[in-house]
Formats: structure tokens, C-alpha cells, sequence
């Protein structure tokens, strides 16, 4: 019997992407408080919000196999979330212009069991030389308030963008879905039968 699996998101982003993968699965936002620890580096704080988002799920639906992910953008060791306004994107984007930004996505998975596997996924990008005008432009166009350092690779945002270096192609998107495919496969969700993880 297929172990029942849940997405610890109410992301539109994470849903789509899972639902490249073909698996069964629901969706529940986590509610917890996203909040940055003092002295936490972004990527330290990607990893524990992935956990504990996952968590929060599971012990709801103990038994279950539930996947949590975060991701935070880091700017020479600034931490860009999600700028949520329009002026906050063009602030975000204009102080990344020019600059190199990590991308770190963690990615959570809690088996049936309780035990949790939490790995990251880094994605640097070199974003071009930048005017506000065509800053301004691309925020109106794309709305891109909901998306950590305010950049959507999979839309307009790529043409923002010099180069982008990463170790999954679907990483930037919020969804790590090799490494994902690997931890369900470890939590015994099936992706395609007879897949090696």
C-alpha cells in the first residue's frame, strides 16, 4: 500500500513542481513563524524552516511521509526573503543587480517513522547590470512579491539574470525535485517502480 505523502507548503511554486513527479499527495500549510535566529547564516535558517515546517505537519498525521522545503536568497550574507510589496521587490532587485546571490533551498522529508532527512540545494546566479526602469518594469509585469529575492527564473526574471550555476535545474523554483526524488524514495514513496535511489 502507497504510504500517504503531504507537502508541507501552500505554495503554488512547490505544487506545480511536485506534480511533475506523478505521486499522490496533499497539501498543508505549516503556519510557523519563518522568522530568521540571530546569528543564523540564510542557509541555517533554510534548513531548520524545512524541518520544522515539515514537522509541524507530521505530527499532525503521524504515519505519514511529509515533505517541507524553505528557501532564502543570500546577498554578501544579507538575507532576502520575500519582499511582499512592490517597493520592497524593486529594493531587493536593485541591490542585487550587478552582484552574485546563493540560492539555498532545503528540502525536508520525514518518513512514516518520524525520522527526518534534510539536505540543500545551492543555486548562484550573477544578475546583469541593472536600471530601475527596467527593474520597475519587470515587477509590474510579473508581480514577483511572493518569491524570495524578488527573481522568477521560470518567467520574466531570467532575462534579469548574467548566468546561473546550480546542482537541480528545479531548485531556484523552491523545489529540489532530483534530491527530492531521492529522499522519497529513502521514505519508500514510490516515483517510478524499480527507481534506485
Amino acid at each position: 500500500m502507497e504510504k500517504e505523502l503531504i507537502l508541507a507548503s501552500s505554495s503554488r511554486y512547490r505544487r506545480e513542481l511536485l506534480d511533475r513527479l506523478g505521486v499522490q499527495y496533499t497539501c498543508e500549510s505549516p503556519n510557523i513563524d519563518e522568522s530568521a535566529l540571530e546569528g543564523e547564516t540564510p542557509a541555517e535558517t533554510a534548513l531548520r524552516l524545512s524541518e520544522m515546517k515539515a514537522r509541524a505537519i507530521w505530527v499532525k498525521h503521524p504515519g505519514a511521509v511529509v515533505i517541507g522545503s524553505d528557501q532564502v536568497a543570500d546577498l554578501k550574507g544579507e538575507k532576502l526573503g520575500k519582499p511582499h510589496t512592490r517597493e520592497n521587490a524593486i529594493k531587493q532587485l536593485m541591490r542585487m543587480q550587478g552582484n552574485e546571490v546563493v540560492f539555498t533551498t532545503a528540502l525536508c522529508v520525514i518518513n512514516s517513522e518520524g525520522k527526518a532527512e534534510v539536505v540543500e540545494s545551492k543555486t548562484t546566479i550573477r544578475m546583469r547590470e541593472l536600471t530601475e526602469e527596467a527593474v520597475a518594469a519587470y515587477v509590474d509585469r510579473e508581480k514577483p512579491f511572493d518569491c524570495a529575492g524578488a527573481a522568477k527564473i521560470e518567467k520574466l526574471g531570467i532575462a534579469l539574470m548574467a548566468s546561473v550555476t546550480s546542482d537541480d535545474p528545479t531548485s531556484l523554483i523552491g523545489l529540489p525535485l532530483m534530491k527530492l526524488t531521492t529522499l522519497l524514495t529513502h521514505a519508500g514513496v514510490t516515483v517510478i517502480p524499480g527507481l534506485k535511489a
